[in-house]
């Protein structure tokens, strides 16, 4: 069956992109009125896995990945993979040798609310991806699915261009349109925790000297 493609398919742009990387995404969050979270079922692949890049969504039919393989000939780099597999863990519709060529072609990672599989390999070289499951399950490659669309991904809404940030905590979604507005929200967060993180360093050091 085929695979609907957008025909524009709108990114972020990359300084834009590139100021979020340096602030977790709990700060985000915060940012956020901490909504735009992806629910916590889907995880990391890998401990350390982190990236931010331009949502590039893809609708895909549980267990299979057609979409996931004709959306090679649209990768450009900086795109993160947002990919709806309607949440279902029995069948990977990604692993290893997609996941390759993702980061060939410039894809800064995937988020996979369904399964994925070749965790170690994966691990291996690095390419960071966010799974609701783990299953080595291969998946049937015949469609439906739709490629730039917008797309639900853990109960949040991913349209084409808007920022996701991941990390070990998890992932969110901010709309382009605000992303000026959560920098500088995710900017004064960060200014106050490290207040808050010098204060506890003086209580501890006082106790020390007490102690």
């Amino acid at each position: 069956m085929p695979i609907r493609t957008t025909p524009t398919i709108r990114r972020a742009p990359a300084e834009l992109v590139a100021r979020f990387a340096a602030y977790p995404v709990a700060n985000l969050g915060d940012a956020m009125e901490r909504i735009g979270i992806v629910d916590a079922g889907i995880t990391p692949m890998w401990d350390g896995a982190k990236a931010v890049g331009s949502a590039l969504p893809i609708l895909t039919v549980a267990g299979d990945n057609l979409a996931l393989i004709e959306v090679l000939d649209l990768i450009q780099p900086g795109d993160f993979l947002a990919i709806n597999a309607a949440g279902y863990t029995g069948r990977a519709v990604m692993g290893d040798n997609l996941a390759q060529r993702y980061q060939a072609f410039g894809a800064v990672g995937a988020v996979v609310d369904g399964s994925a599989r070749d965790r170690d390999i994966i691990r291996d070289f690095a390419f960071p991806v966010w799974s609701r499951g783990i299953n080595p399950a291969g998946p049937f490659k015949n469609g439906p699915g739709a490629i730039g669309s917008p797309v639900a991904l853990g109960g949040v809404v991913v349209t084409a261009g808007d920022i996701i940030a991941a990390d070990s905590d998890g992932v969110i979604v901010v709309p382009l349109e605000r992303a000026e507005e959560v920098l500088a929200g995710a900017e004064e967060i960060a200014r106050i925790e490290i207040e808050k993180d010098e204060e506890a360093a003086r209580f501890r050091a006082e106790a020390a000297l007490r102690s």
